[in-house]
């Protein structure tokens, strides 16, 4: 018997031990498990404050196309956050006058030097407030806003869907009816009453669509309308050269 319980102990005590080396095991790997979720990075604007955005690139990713991930527009206090996962990124804050979180940086806008590379890791919370200069110099990317002399173009007013007219719009003009590509030629804002003129360098065929923002596809909330002369399509318009084509008049609605 007592032979039997000896054994039994050292039965008992290595499986113990094994239990222990397992648990002992098993720490570093749930412990990582832990560390894998997603990181956030937050922090104020400190120059602008509001409707400023924050894009995170990954490394080797180009600072003028898509970021990897954007963070919603900074609250009135400058307050930003943005969840990631795990990484190595670079970072841009970025503030466009028009208020769009997409597009050309232009002069008037915001934009603060690259930070980074910062290493992201899983779990953490990185603080950081950035300031971003306006940027001074020429515009790049951009329409140049019509100042052409007036002797080839179409004006017009705008309306919203209550009949009033909206000041502020852009007018810009495509030269595809699909409309998906940058605007060939852009209005300065319309006025008080809703009226506006285009000017172009020559005559041709052009689309025709109003806004109050610049820059990507139209969001909720926007106000949005396309010249159609009554037609559920984009109407062309054909303006001939020398001639000021009037009452191109359009409707705009808000986005839902």
């Amino acid at each position: 018997m007592f032979p039997m319980g000896r054994s039994h102990g050292r039965r008992a005590r290595w499986w113990l031990a094994a239990a222990a080396f397992l648990v002992l095991a098993a720490g570093p790997a749930c412990r990582k498990q832990e560390q894998g979720g997603t990181a956030v990075v937050r922090g104020k604007a400190l120059a602008p404050l509001a409707d400023a955005y924050l894009y995170a690139y990954r490394e080797g990713m180009d600072l003028r196309g898509p970021a990897f991930a954007t963070s919603e527009a900074s609250g009135p206090e400058g307050d930003f956050s943005l969840a990631l996962p795990p990484g190595k990124y670079l970072f841009v804050l970025r503030k466009r006058a028009e208020g769009e979180s997409i597009g050309p940086v232009a002069t008037g806008d915001w934009r603060s030097e690259v930070i980074g590379p910062i290493t992201v890791r899983g779990g953490e919370e990185i603080t950081r407030d950035i300031v971003a200069p306006r940027k001074v110099g020429e515009t790049k990317g951009l329409p140049a806003l019509n100042k052409l002399p007036a002797q080839t173009g179409i004006s017009g007013r705008v309306f919203d869907s209550d009949g009033k007219p909206v000041q502020g719009a852009r007018i810009q003009a495509y030269q595809h009816s699909q409309m998906s590509e940058r605007p060939k030629y852009v209005s300065e804002g319309s006025g008080v009453d809703g009226s506006y003129s285009l000017f172009f360098p020559e005559g041709g065929t052009y689309y025709i669509a109003a806004r109050n923002k610049f820059g990507g596809p139209p969001k909720i909330g926007e106000l949005y309308g396309r010249y159609d002369d009554g037609t559920i399509e984009p109407s062309a318009v054909y303006v001939k050269d020398g001639e000021i084509l009037k009452d191109v008049n359009i409707t705009m609605h808000k986005i839902w």
